[in-house]
């Protein structure tokens, strides 16, 4: 049974004491652990949870309360310490480590069957032989089709130990039902997007997050580059909300001269810790732009605020989110975990860049609706800058803590309607349904095309983009995207390259007439 409301005081006056017992359950391998002790207070609130549970006159779940009170706790402390329950831990430690162990596939429930939207290359599914457009009928014994298929549980079904094989029971257009066996494998979970030459002497990277896998990822990706004679690189970050720091100081690595100092933390006992360049360095003498945008954050700042402070590049877009906090991982010995903020990290010149976060968490996450409100989104000379926390770099540039990292050369956001909507259309899977839907009545042709024979024969048509209209209207949503058809047309392709080829060629066609890579273009043939 769950707790009433009525109890809410009193489990929020347990909240200083819950700390503590919790604190006690932490499972540290360094010399910290001492800090958890035996102390009357702990078995004091000890006795107290004890009691709650054993003799309260009312079914309490003692388990509601120390969950309740650890978020009170952390909600009180800053925005970016937070709780995360078990059955959420596995998921976000996957993606963090940039692989899972399954079988290699992108999949869509599509009439109550799963159909497979795209193998993985190189992983277990393509090397068995399964193509887009199959239907996994099962997984050994479990009926993977019904009209009671719920998603969320398929996955499990489809993962298992290392090197674990699943027969697959497969139908196939053209080819009828058969069976074939998949041997579980690492599938990578790709922080880099795309790699690619937008001249012939810029280059592009995309990335998504930084994970374990990704400065690996970003080696193969300048490496690329690189052997395509690469003058000038961007490095595109917008959307990037962080994650793991190591990534992100092995990355400015290779763009800084050994011994430049790429950030620094401070712990609440004031002990500091610098990291400096080494002697690596692939990309130490070409010039460098970063892109950035108001969901830049953490990690992404980290290598902003490196290529800036250090007159290494320049920064391209809108003031990056200014999270300057860094969290630490603790387990609580029952398979959740609290991350916890241990220290502030500065940008090389001393800046914090950690935006205010005194008046609440929801004044801190809504913060976006007043930059939008005050017009910063559109204007450089809307955002706000604290005299007082003024930084110079040593060429002379000028640069303002408080909040972000703020960009070199300003580009304005498309705050429009359209490309709002759109963008929503991509991540909630519309698109990604009604394209899959379309591909999935001619799939041989599509599946036996290149990326240049794509590029060159498939063209979006005005039916082919109203009918994505006409999917919506079906499903109870309604917009008016009468009047920007082009704009429509061209997500709809890069939606369908996705599909078939990867988040590489999606990105490229995406990327045509965006208005900050054109500025980079623009400014490197200046230079």
């Amino acid at each position: 049974m769950g707790y009433s409301k009525k109890y809410l005081p009193l489990f929020l006056g347990l909240a200083l004491g819950a700390g503590v017992f919790l604190g006690s359950k932490l499972n540290f391998s360094n010399p910290s652990a001492k800090l958890f002790s035996y102390n009357p207070k702990k078995e004091k609130l000890n006795r107290l949870i004890d009691y709650i549970d054993y003799e309260y006159v009312d079914e309490i779940n003692t388990d509601s309360i120390v969950e309740v009170t650890v978020n009170r706790i952390l909600e009180n402390l800053d925005p970016h310490s937070i709780y995360i329950p078990s059955e959420e831990l596995e998921g976000i430690t996957e993606s963090m480590q940039g692989d899972f162990i399954g079988i290699g596939v992108s999949y869509y429930p599509y009439r109550d069957t799963i159909s497979v939207i795209n193998t993985i290359k190189g992983g277990p599914s393509e090397k068995s032989g399964i193509k887009a457009g199959d239907r996994i009928l099962m997984a050994n014994k479990d009926t993977l089709y019904g009209e009671r298929l719920v998603r969320d549980g398929l996955a499990n079904k489809l993962k298992g130990e290392l090197n674990s094989q699943v027969q697959l029971r497969v139908y196939r257009k053209g080819t009828g039902v058969f069976d074939v066996m998949v041997k579980r494998g690492r599938v990578p979970l790709q922080s880099v997007d795309a790699a690619y030459m937008l001249d012939d002497k810029l280059g592009y990277i995309k990335i998504n997050r930084f994970a374990e896998t990704t400065y690996k990822e970003f080696n193969t990706a300048i490496d690329k580059l690189l052997s395509k004679d690469v003058q000038s690189v961007v490095i595109d970050l917008r959307d990037n909300g962080g994650g793991f720091i190591a990534p992100a100081l092995k990355m400015a690595d290779e763009f800084l001269k050994d011994d430049v100092l790429i950030m620094f933390t401070k712990n609440k006992k004031g002990a500091i810790e610098n990291n400096y360049a080494t002697n690596k360095g692939s990309f130490e003498k070409g010039k460098v732009y970063v892109l950035i945008n108001e969901n830049s954050a953490s990690a992404s700042e980290i290598f902003a605020g490196a290529i800036q402070d250090n007159d290494r590049g320049i920064i391209v877009g809108r003031r990056s989110y200014g999270k300057g906090l860094v969290q630490r991982e603790m387990a609580l010995g029952d398979g959740s975990a609290v991350r916890l903020t241990i220290s502030r990290y500065y940008t090389p010149t001393g800046r914090s860049i950690q935006k205010p976060y005194g008046n609440g968490n929801k004044e801190y996450f809504n913060e976006y609706l007043e930059r939008y409100k005050n017009g910063e989104l559109q204007s450089a000379d809307s955002i706000q800058v604290a005299d007082s926390l003024r930084f110079k770099t040593p060429g002379g540039k000028i640069l303002y803590g408080g909040g972000g990292i703020i960009p070199d050369i300003f580009v304005g956001k498309d705050t429009t309607r359209v490309g709002e909507t759109l963008n929503y259309m991509l991540r909630s899977g519309r698109m990604g349904g009604y394209v899959f839907e379309e591909l999935d009545k001619n799939r041989i042709y599509y599946n036996n095309l290149s990326e240049e024979e794509f590029d060159e024969k498939i063209s979006i048509d005005d039916a082919f983009a109203e009918g994505f209209l006409k999917y919506l209207r079906e499903r109870g949503v309604e917009i008016e995207l009468e009047n920007y058809k082009d704009h429509l047309k061209k997500y709809l392709k890069a939606t369908m390259a996705q599909q078939l080829f990867g988040t590489g060629t999606f990105e490229r066609i995406i990327n045509r007439d965006d208005i900050m890579i054109n500025k980079v273009v623009s400014l490197s043939k200046e230079e």
